[in-house]
């Protein structure tokens, strides 16, 4: 079986007790993803971002490509777990938080489990968030995220332009 290949949205907008601040904390998301079977093939640079809604602080955003033998609901798993490890806590949507990690891509293209938590690949979001979308224009601007043909850079563009 080949590995698969995920683009992976970090986020962070507050301190962490060891890691420091939201910037510090993103490189210690990345650290903690490459390792026990999930390889970080490359990375984002890390862009400092207005919060969206009631998270009041700026956020850290980054992405990575990882590969992986994982399928989406273990990768989930393993991310959510890494999220709880970093100590953020279940709470008010659009809140602030440690640590936020996305499954945003996957090699394979689409994914979507009802049961649960609801998993679906490509990311609802991901071409309507400028900070999604300028960190995976770094590192896999020829992915696609829709229907059709767009691609990273075509919905970043269309974002731009106020076509969303």
């Amino acid at each position: 079986m080949q590995p698969y290949r995920y683009a992976i949205g970090i986020g962070s907008n507050r301190r962490h007790g060891r890691h420091g601040a939201p910037a510090a904390v993103v490189r210690a998301a990345i650290a903690a993803i490459d390792a026990d079977g999930v390889a970080v093939v490359a990375r984002s640079p890390i862009i400092a971002t207005p919060a969206l809604g009631p998270a009041g602080r700026s956020f850290a955003n980054a992405a990575v490509i990882v590969e992986t033998r994982l399928d989406p609901p273990a990768l989930l798993a393993r991310l959510k777990g890494l999220e709880a490890a970093f100590g953020r806590r279940r709470g008010r949507r659009w809140g602030a938080r440690v640590l936020d990690l996305d499954i945003l891509l996957w090699s394979d293209g689409r994914w979507s489990q009802r049961r649960g938590r609801r998993l679906t690949i490509p990311h609802r979001e991901v071409q309507r968030r400028d900070f999604v979308l300028r960190p995976l224009l770094a590192i896999a601007p020829g992915w696609p995220v829709g229907e059709g043909r767009r691609t990273v850079r075509h919905a970043r563009a269309r974002l731009l332009r106020g076509a969303g």
